[in-house]
């Protein structure tokens, strides 16, 4: 008598099982790798936004005998809607926004001089929190009217520039 083995056909399930978990732990690190890169890019449109604020309000000193928008306590979020309007950016839309839109980041702003906007200081700072700074003990962006910018430990509250 001649017995014939069966062909094998298909898998078995333990063999199934093996490429569903592979797959999953290649899609968890997948995904961690996207969520980390989507940190960077708002994090870089933020480091842009803070410069076209610094770039309006050059152009606004440069028209206003060196002068800037004195604000000597930190305006941030609605409240730079204001700096936008005194800078001539008439259109709310147009008002550089954070891109997370969350209450963690928002811009500040602060400068000196008398205050409530008149055109008289003449220092300012802009910062802004970081989601994906490059060390994690300095987690603020800091722009200052003396052209410095970079990573600081902690959110300003002064108009002096702590880089």
């Amino acid at each position: 008598m001649f017995y014939f083995a069966k062909l094998k056909k298909g898998f078995t399930l333990i063999e199934l099982l093996v490429v569903i978990s592979i797959i999953g732990v290649l899609a968890t690190l997948i995904m961690a790798n996207f969520n980390s890169a989507r940190e960077r890019a708002r994090d870089a449109q933020r480091k842009s936004d803070l410069k076209q604020f610094q770039t309006s309000l050059e152009n606004f000193a440069n028209n206003n005998s060196g002068l800037f928008p004195s604000y000597t306590t930190m305006l941030s979020g609605d409240g730079l809607l204001t700096l936008c309007s005194k800078l001539g950016i008439t259109s709310a839309s147009n008002c550089p926004t954070d891109p997370k839109n969350e209450d963690n980041y928002v811009y500040s702003f602060i400068s000196n001089g008398s205050g409530s906007g008149a055109t008289d200081a003449t220092i300012y700072m802009f910062s802004v929190m970081l989601e994906n700074p490059k060390v994690t003990a300095t987690p603020f962006w800091v722009i200052c009217s003396n052209g410095r910018s970079g990573e600081n430990s902690r959110k300003p509250t002064a108009f002096t520039c702590p880089l």
